[in-house]
């Protein structure tokens, strides 16, 4: 492996050297990740990663559409539809008519949930807005498009 820096005057670690670090960083978050404890009256609801994205949607934003939420998890609205039926019979979420057209329905968290999902949800919200608070607009859109083309170049490996 090369350890050749790329460009000049850059001060950081080479490519390989990066990719090394970050071989031995990722595994540690992801058990980190992993040992977040679901809260107690949360923790029968079987609740999967697709809920926790829809629950942290509706967290941070508020209240919205099926529609709304599909295209932010890019995913069809029958599926957000499925999600969101699944979780109000378990009483986390509920719909409610929108009042200015009543045949489109606005999901939110319920009262009684609010609480133990911030507190879940929010631990991880901290931990990164702490680490992207240091940086500029334009770093934080490089950080997540490196992580988005990580995530991608695994799911092409998959295939």
């Amino acid at each position: 492996m090369s350890t050749e820096r790329e460009g000049s005057g850059t001060a950081g670690p080479d490519v390989d050297d990066a990719v090394r670090t970050l071989l031995l960083l990722m595994p540690r978050m992801v058990g980190r990740a992993k040992r977040v404890k679901v809260p107690e009256e949360l923790a029968s609801l079987t609740l999967a990663p697709r809920h926790l994205s829809l629950l942290a949607y509706l967290l941070f934003d508020g209240p919205q559409s099926v529609n709304e939420l599909a295209a932010r998890l890019e995913v069809a609205p029958t599926t957000v539809s499925l999600m969101v039926g699944d979780l109000a019979k378990k009483g986390v979420l509920e719909r409610h008519e929108d009042p200015a057209d009543r045949r489109r329905k606005i999901v939110s968290i319920t009262q009684e949930r609010r609480a133990a999902i911030d507190g879940w949800i929010g631990r991880g919200a901290g931990a990164w807005r702490a680490a992207l608070a240091p940086l500029g607009p334009a770093e934080r859109r490089m950080f997540i498009d490196t992580l988005a083309a990580y995530e991608h170049g695994l799911a092409d490996a998959e295939e």
